[in-house]
């Protein structure tokens, strides 16, 4: 094992994530490499509810992670911040916020179960983002373990560049480590571990690993004119030339380089700490530049307040320095900066680019804020879609004031569950990913808050669009003083576009200020439809404005706006569009028939069914509606031997006999008179 020491300024740094499809490893992978860095004394279990990075009570009792956990080590002179990112799809949006801040990535595959569908979903998330990426296949001491059809199936559903570096050495309870392909040589300076090296000469006598060999070999050749030429020649290329073609490969996430392990027993897992220092990039950022941070997590501290952990892309922060919020357009103040693991933290001081840290003191702070300048902050990747609603009740009317503050300190941690308190009717609604969330926040509001809250059945979060295209029009000019005329332009779009909106008016017939001001209100006129529902997939284009001299005040298109686009809605008309969920089903093909049954009963659409092996392979859509008790009748239907991996696929049109309405909370802006008082009375009191 190597040593561990504080990582000091200017040492060199990886800020890695580790993502997998829910039960691959990555928690127990995590806590090996922090165990074999000496970082802790000895690995924690997921199982026993000692895992250094699932510290709170849920994720010890549930064995989950349902945060993203910050860490670090260090491994032959180079310091390491680890994300551990949950593996389940009802927090995929730990995982999204995550991506924007690494470096690297590692990707987890159990050699037992495959590629699984949170494995797409990430490995597509990394490709679009350009992060470098290992694969680790985990297990294979597992029954069942297959390191050749993993690969096989890597190589198809994520990407051919997908190539073996290692060739394992058995399988199941004769798994032993694996040989490695490449020479131990770089900028890691690699030695020791259980794996073993292999040049060119040894392909004769240990022909079983050469198909591996081989697959490196031709992914390196096919990417390089002069050696593809002499691969054609010789039928090899040397160690030496596959391993410099190799590394720059990697570096420009064009190669993706594949290790095995199994985690649980400790082997390979230093294999993969090299190949992290070795192959994935050192973080960019001029310390000496201006300030250029994102906010990507947020955890509250009982004595210390709200802790925001933030990766600086340029600039240094340092304990006391005020540091401006471009997001709120605000300074805020650092009180200090501190290195956390798990329970553990340390005072370091400074926050320099290039790094992560916990920084106390911004009360402000929101998750996805940047801090200092935008430049260099990479944009967001949406992977997370919360497709239900649910509504929170409490035990006592005492205790309403306490729920409505703990649930707003949650929604600051995790924006996604867009808490909407509807004071008048003294409803609490968020969104949420599934069940296992749920579960999850019940816990959380128990342990954390000391509240017990239950939640009302789930429902789907449906949408509306436009039924066809026309004009919303509106006069706002009584009661006075007031004036603001404005027509719209309304045309749907195409489905997953959302809301594009533009201005056709001259500044000479309405001031930009004015103009402005209308732009960031069609949005929020759009977040409520003629059923209650967000209006998305259309196109807002302001064909007319009016203001005048002296009637007009800035607040009046505040006003305004809500009723021109409400107008527009009610003339036109909307549709429904429900969320889709795509699907791979697995069944023993004896259930095959009873299944596809069930599928087209739940208005299901799929390909063809595959056999193999016995068993029936079906791909297609479901809507969300019709399936939210399927994956647990699965299991009783197929005896347990069911298969199912589910991803959003986006909206679409609802069948004309569904009507799904949500009762609209405010006043309806169609209702003008009583919509002008009611928003006056709010502004005037601002």
């Amino acid at each position: 094992m190597s040593g561990t020491s504080e990582a000091g300024l200017g040492r060199p740094r990886r800020n890695i994530g580790i993502f997998a499809h829910v039960d691959a490893g990555k928690t127990t992978t995590t806590e090996q490499i922090l165990y074999r860095s000496g970082r802790i004394r000895e690995p924690g279990s997921v199982d026993e509810g000692t895992a250094q990075t699932d510290w709170l009570d849920v994720e010890r009792e549930r064995g989950i992670s349902v945060r993203a956990a910050v860490t670090r080590f260090e491994w032959r002179g180079v310091s390491v911040n680890l994300v551990d990112t949950p593996g389940h799809v009802d927090f995929l949006s730990e995982v999204e916020r995550s991506l924007r801040v690494m470096d690297g990535a590692v990707l987890i595959v159990s050699a037992a179960e495959g590629v699984q569908a949170q494995t797409e979903v990430v490995w597509h998330a990394l490709r679009e983002m350009g992060i470098p990426t290992l694969l680790y296949v985990n297990k294979l001491d597992r029954i069942g373990a297959d390191p050749a059809a993993a690969l096989v199936q890597i190589r198809r559903l994520l990407s051919p560049g997908a190539v073996p570096v290692q060739a394992p050495i058995g399988t199941e309870a004769a798994f032993g480590g694996s040989i490695e392909l490449l020479p131990e040589q770089g900028e890691a300076g690699m030695s020791g571990g259980l794996s073993v090296s292999v040049s060119a000469t040894d392909s004769d006598s240990s022909p079983w690993y050469e198909p591996f060999r081989r697959l490196l070999h031709e992914a390196v050749a096919e990417r390089d004119e002069g050696l593809l030429q002499r691969y054609f020649e010789l039928g090899e290329l040397t160690d030496a030339e596959t391993a410099a073609a190799f590394e720059a490969n990697v570096r420009a996430s064009e190669l993706y380089p594949v290790l095995f392990g199994a985690s649980g027993l400790g082997i390979g897992v230093e294999r993969l700490m090299d190949a992290m220092v070795r192959w994935l990039p050192a973080p960019a950022g001029d310390p000496d530049a201006p300030v250029s941070g994102l906010v990507f997590k947020l955890e509250r501290d009982p004595a210390m307040g709200r802790i925001a952990y933030v990766r600086l892309f340029g600039g240094t922060i340092r304990n006391r320095d005020t540091v401006r919020n471009d997001s709120l357009d605000a300074p805020d103040k650092v009180t200090q900066i501190r290195k956390i693991d798990g329970r553990r933290s340390e005072d370091v001081g400074v926050l320099e680019a290039g790094d992560i840290a916990a920084v106390y003191g911004l009360s402000r702070a929101r998750i996805g804020d940047i801090l200092g300048a935008p430049e260099g902050v990479p944009g967001e990747r949406r992977l997370a879609v919360p497709l239900l609603t649910v509504q929170a009740r409490w035990g006592s009317e005492a205790e309403y004031p306490a729920v409505v503050a703990a649930f707003q300190e949650l929604a600051d941690e995790d924006p996604l569950l867009d808490l909407q308190w509807l004071q008048d009717e003294r409803e609490l609604h968020l969104k949420v990913m599934g069940p296992i969330q749920i579960e999850v926040l019940t816990h959380v509001m128990h342990s954390r808050f000391g509240l017990d809250v239950t939640f009302g059945e789930p429902s789907v979060i449906y949408k509306e669009t436009l039924a066809g295209a026309g004009e919303g029009y509106v006069a706002y000019l009584a009661p006075k003083p007031c004036w603001a005329i404005l027509r719209f332009r309304m045309e749907p779009g195409e489905r997953g576009t959302g809301v594009r909106y533009e201005s056709a008016v001259r500044p000479e017939h309405l001031l930009e200020s004015y103009q402005n001001e209308v732009a960031r209100r069609v949005p929020e006129a759009l977040q409520q439809g003629l059923k209650g529902w967000e209006v998305t997939d259309l196109k807002v284009t302001l064909v007319e404005g009016e203001h005048h001299v002296w009637h007009t005040h800035p607040l009046d298109f505040v006003v305004a706006t809500p009723m021109g686009i409400m107008n527009g809605l009610d003339r036109i008309g909307t549709k429904l569009l429900e969320p889709i969920l795509r699907f791979k089903l697995s069944v023993p093909e004896e259930f095959g028939g009873k299944l596809m049954n069930e599928l087209m009963l739940m208005r299901g659409s799929f390909d063809s069914p595959v056999l193999e092996q016995g068993r029936m392979e079906l791909e297609g859509t479901l809507p969300v509606a019709t399936s939210l008790d399927f994956p647990a009748r699965l299991g009783s239907m197929t005896k347990g031997r069911g298969v199912l991996s589910v991803s959003f696929d986006g909206y679409r049109d609802c069948p004309p006999d569904v009507d799904a309405r949500r009762p609209r909370r405010g006043v309806n802006p169609l209702d003008q008179a009583k919509y002008i008082l009611a928003t006056r009375n709010a502004l005037s009191s601002q």
